[in-house]
């Protein structure tokens, strides 16, 4: 059974980083696009990043752009997410995913989630 593990989460002041990591078992995020996504209480889940199979392009939803990057350690089958200059906006519970299908800013086309991790950014 394909499982993700994300770690890495926690509390941190504005302007502040932290690094969210997610581990794979049963799956090799090399042939697979992995995505990070979060939700905040009372809001839908959103695409905040992913990197493609093969290529390792990268795509970021539009407020983190500049601040975080997504990266995949192969040799580690570790999937991270930087994220620099957090901002309070910024609080929700990350998850990553990972999908083998095409199309990667949609949750629908993730086949496989993370527990999740807390992020809250103090003002």
């Amino acid at each position: 059974q394909v499982k993700l593990v994300e770690s890495g989460g926690g509390l941190v002041q504005a302007g502040g980083s932290l690094r969210l990591s997610c581990a794979a078992s049963r799956l090799t995020f090399s042939i697979v696009n992995a995505g990070w996504f979060r939700q905040a209480p009372g809001k839908e889940r959103e695409f905040v990043a992913a990197i493609s199979r093969g290529t390792s392009d990268t795509n970021y939803r539009d407020s983190v752009k500049g601040r975080f990057t997504i990266s995949r350690v192969n040799a580690q089958n570790t999937v991270y997410l930087q994220m620099d200059n957090l901002k309070p906006e910024d609080t929700a519970v990350y998850y990553c995913a990972a999908t083998l299908k095409p199309g990667w800013t949609s949750a629908n086309a993730y086949d496989y989630w993370g527990q999740g991790t807390q992020v809250t950014v103090s003002s």
